[in-house]
């Protein structure tokens, strides 16, 4: 009878061993870089994604993703959820309050200046900046920039007339900002300004 010689694992070929790669590897040993992956990426990291940064087959890429999720349980603010075919590194819900208060962006005022032009956009569209002028006394350049930076106006055309002025409505946002379903909705003129907006004049440049 033929005797089999099995050579131990220990003397085997160095070499040999180290140019192997480990078909299992130390699912742990991945938790920063797949930590790093989900923190720079900007929707749910899938196992097919992964498995193509680590050079791995899918399965392995979900075990060490679902291994990830798992063990992150660091008792901080952050936590990795499963959603949308994908895994993702998000805030805590009990932190949610103050996450959104952290984010809300500061509301600005608007001056008297930008509330009298915006009054007289709203109420006399399409308007002119001429005919705003005329309207207001002085110059409108800057309170017009300031209305259009915050989306409250834009512009919608040119006046058939002298020079092609452009002409300004009022956006969506306005609607959105003042609680407007539409137009319709602006209150009137004495409710909301305290005195009526002079008559427009054609005014051509």
């Amino acid at each position: 009878m033929e005797v089999e010689h099995v050579i131990p694992p220990e003397s085997q070929d160095p070499a040999r061993a180290a140019a192997e790669p480990e078909s299992h590897p130390d699912l742990g040993a991945l938790h920063p870089l797949l930590e790093c992956l989900l923190f720079v990426a900007p929707e749910p990291v899938t196992a097919r994604q992964v498995a193509e940064v680590l050079d791995v087959d899918e399965e392995t890429a979900q075990a060490a993703l679902e291994h990830f999720r798992r063990g992150y349980t660091s008792g901080g603010g952050l936590q990795v959820i499963r959603v949308a075919g994908g895994y993702q590194l998000r805030t805590r819900p009990e932190f949610a309050s103050a996450v959104a208060s952290f984010l809300r962006p500061t509301a600005q005022k608007l001056s008297r200046q930008a509330l009298e032009t915006l009054a007289i956009v709203a109420y006399e569209q399409p308007i002119t900046q001429p005919e705003i002028d005329a309207l207001r006394g002085v110059n409108s350049d800057g309170v017009i920039k300031t209305l259009a930076e915050r989306d409250l106006i834009r512009e919608a055309g040119r006046k058939d007339a002298p020079g092609r002025p452009i002409l300004y409505r009022t956006t969506d946002y306005f609607l959105k900002h003042f609680g407007l379903a539409d137009l319709s909705e602006l209150p009137k003129l004495e409710e909301s300004l305290g005195a009526a907006i002079p008559e427009k004049r054609d005014v051509s440049i």
